[in-house]
């Protein structure tokens, strides 16, 4: 059995993220969108919730397409609330659907999310060599300065902590532990 990260235990769920998904470089758009509003959604509660969920939210979510979200109304909003399959926590889905509008302008404005998203790691994943979970940072500098960034533009939900897990999630950092197999695969992955 190869090594893993300690935290990707306890399902087959977790454990298929971690080792299919979790750090993966990703430059599609919907794709993009989709972490962002998942990793808000997971604020103060386990990751195991939402990957838990995933589903849930795509069905309710029309698949994270944002031009779809960023026009839901009060109508959609009052059904979102009413879905055991999301969490229904009213601030939350308020902001997955202000993000969609947020979102839709970065993409205007630069050609593409991925394109405004990427400039921050200067166009390519941080490789990290932590070799314990408890050398991992909560946030960094980068995250600071993508947190204030899109706050600014009108987005919710992307503090500092959600935006290091967000980048985390969608490879612009590589922090695998370097005795986990997927570290030394991410590292070689091209973007």
């Amino acid at each position: 059995m190869p090594e893993r990260c300690a935290w990707a235990g306890g399902s087959q769920l977790y454990l298929d993220y971690h080792d299919y998904e979790w750090g993966v470089p990703v430059h599609d758009d919907r794709k993009l969108f989709e972490m962002l509003i998942l990793e808000g959604a997971q604020a103060g509660l386990s990751w195991s919730t939402i990957l838990n969920k995933r589903q849930g939210y795509r069905q309710a979510f029309d698949n994270f397409e944002p031009e779809l979200v960023a026009r839901y109304d009060e109508h959609k909003t009052a059904e979102l609330l009413a879905n055991p399959g999301i969490v229904r926590n009213r601030l939350k889905v308020a902001s997955a659907i202000e993000n969609a509008r947020a979102f839709l302008t970065i993409q205007e404005q630069y050609g593409s999310f991925d394109a405004y998203l990427w400039q921050f790691v200067g166009g390519k994943p941080v490789q990290n060599s932590w070799r314990t979970l408890s050398e991992l940072p909560a946030s960094t500098a980068i995250s600071d300065t993508l947190s204030k960034t899109l706050r600014k533009a009108g987005f919710r939900f992307v503090g500092s902590t959600i935006c290091y897990a967000f980048m985390q999630a969608v490879g612009m950092v590589n922090d695998h532990i370097t005795p986990c197999f997927r570290w030394s695969e991410i590292a070689h992955l091209t973007v």
